[in-house]
């Protein structure tokens, strides 16, 4: 290793240092300023009084958000919020939350058949007939009705289809092997796992 890069490797070894320091103390204060010989500094204690080109910095913390809902879901889903009013009333209540399934709409789910979710169906609507959906403040469907209900969910900005779920490694969508009608079953596996 020659002396010119010998600085540029202190340099580098200080930000890996300022990174590990930085998942441990969060949001802390660092300082990156000129010292008297001309060498650029990077240091979270203060700079002597001398120090030139003074720069505070703060590290944030170092965090990739990520969120399975497609972006126009999410911008939906904060302009008009769906909350589904039901309760187990059977096919009817299964179909309406199954179409929000279907299309992979983030919902709040109001159990009517408790008195604090009865109350709130009786507010928003005036009567008791499940189920109802609400989507933002102001779109309220009275009864499962499809036509109606997608209508609304396209209104809101929802997209028509959910994203494609990500399964963990190792959790792909194996099928079951083939089976052939009336086929001798598969011999037994011998020592070492393989059939004789």
């Amino acid at each position: 290793m020659d002396r010119a890069s010998l600085p540029l490797t202190a340099l580098v070894a200080l930000f890996v240092l300022a990174l590990a320091a930085n998942a441990t103390a969060q949001d802390k204060q660092f300082y990156r300023y000129t010292d008297a010989d001309g060498k650029v500094v990077y240091t979270d204690k203060p700079p002597p009084p001398g120090a030139k080109n003074v720069q505070p910095k703060r590290m944030d913390a170092n965090v990739i958000g990520t969120n399975e809902l497609p972006l126009a879901a999410q911008l939906a889903s904060e302009r008009y919020p769906v909350t589904l009013y039901t309760f187990d009333c059977g096919e009817l209540c299964q179909g309406a939350e199954a179409l929000l399934n279907r299309r992979g709409i983030p919902y709040t789910t109001v159990i009517v058949s408790d008195q604090q979710g009865a109350a709130k169906l009786v507010a928003l609507t005036g009567g008791n007939l499940v189920p109802v959906l609400q989507v933002g403040e102001k779109l309220v469907s009275k009864g499962l009705n499809e036509t109606r209900w997608q209508a609304m969910l396209d209104d809101a900005g929802y997209p028509r289809t959910p994203s494609p779920r990500r399964l963990p490694p190792g959790k792909g969508n194996e099928s079951p092997p083939a089976t052939v009608p009336n086929a001798p079953p598969a011999p037994a596996p011998a020592e070492g796992g393989y059939p004789k």
